[in-house]
């Protein structure tokens, strides 16, 4: 049987994309995101737990990321994880686990630029928010 490695996160940018351009044309992108959870401990208090996830975003989705994406906007990501290992400077191995993102949709209203920062996403998913205006309608409230 195959395994199944699927993330869904919907979090907040902690910081702007970190935009790369490499020498074979592709584009990556990669930025922390935050999501929280709110919960009563045993004493009935309110508690946040805070987890903080890389993402990496390749190609076209790393165009939109670089074009639209600002620190603390609110998105929607669809991935996998990856966890991969590297010696640094000083020889020691370091490790990250990642999620690459292969479908991203921006949320929430407008940006403080005045842009719309109306949902975004792959080519292959549909918008999550749809706006439509009903001015032909013919009920009478």
């Amino acid at each position: 049987m195959a395994g199944v490695n699927k993330v869904i996160l919907v979090g907040n940018l902690g910081k702007d994309p970190e935009v790369r351009h490499l020498e074979n044309g592709a584009t990556v992108a990669n930025f922390p995101i935050a999501t929280t959870e709110s919960y009563k401990d045993r004493n009935g208090n309110r508690q946040e737990q805070t987890e903080w996830h890389n993402i990496v975003l390749w190609r076209g989705l790393a165009d939109i990321a670089e074009k639209y994406l600002r620190k603390g906007n609110q998105v929607y990501i669809e991935g996998k994880l990856r966890s991969r290992s590297w010696e640094d400077k000083e020889g020691n191995t370091r490790y990250i686990t990642e999620v690459i993102g292969d479908n991203l949709t921006m949320l929430g209203g407008r940006n403080d630029g005045g842009e719309s920062a109306a949902p975004k996403s792959s080519p292959a998913a549909e918008p999550a928010n749809t706006v439509q205006d009903d001015e032909d309608d013919d009920l009478p409230f």
